[in-house]
């Protein structure tokens, strides 16, 4: 289907009412009844949030993560990459490094290099959020002494190492840009 399509079909969608608006500093809720193309009436929910990066932090061989943190939506503490909230699309680098530093006590000098993996952004669920995630890999200084207290797990990349932090991670926006690192890395 060519984007002229596409954009035929999403000018046939016709937003009826808002009939709920809730807002809060993290995301608003919406709901809205939309006219399809055929005619009918159908009752949409959404989110509006911020943005999101991830950020894989390399040093050597070695992908490197916080301790886990405990995370509302799941009830558990769980171990994820480094990252957070993107208010201001144009500032991507600077916000990741400000969350190395935050999480993992890197400063940013210490970071060599940093390369977007998705310098678009994929969408996290299109069908209920404008939410889109922003993938970046840091190379950090090889003699940059990490902070102990900060630093949860390390990871060889490797298949092994690989596989074995697949079988840990729970999160599924850090397991996507894990996984089309490795894929692209890899080649």
């Amino acid at each position: 289907m060519s984007i002229t399509e596409l954009q035929s079909i999403e000018q046939k969608q016709r937003i009826l009412n808002r009939f709920v608006e809730m807002r809060s500093r993290w995301l608003t809720v919406i709901g809205e009844n939309l006219e399809d193309d055929q005619g009918q009436v159908l009752e949409y929910w959404r989110v509006e949030k911020a943005d999101s990066v991830i950020i894989l932090p390399i040093q050597g061989d070695r992908l490197l993560l916080p301790k886990p943190s405990y995370r509302p939506g799941v009830g558990n503490m769980t171990l994820d990459f480094p990252g957070g909230r993107v208010e201001d699309q144009n500032a991507i680098a600077e916000i990741a490094k400000t969350i190395l530093e935050k999480e993992l006590g890197i400063l940013p000098q210490a970071v060599l290099s940093l390369v977007p993996i998705n310098s678009e952004g994929w969408a996290i669920n299109s069908s209920f959020s404008n939410q889109k995630l922003y993938g970046y890999v840091a190379q950090i200084d090889p003699e940059y002494p990490l902070d102990r207290d900060r630093l949860g797990e390390s990871y060889e990349i490797s298949q092994k190492g690989i596989h074995q932090l697949l079988e840990i991670l729970v999160c599924l926006q850090c397991r996507a840009v894990l996984l089309d690192w490795w894929i692209n890395h890899s080649k």
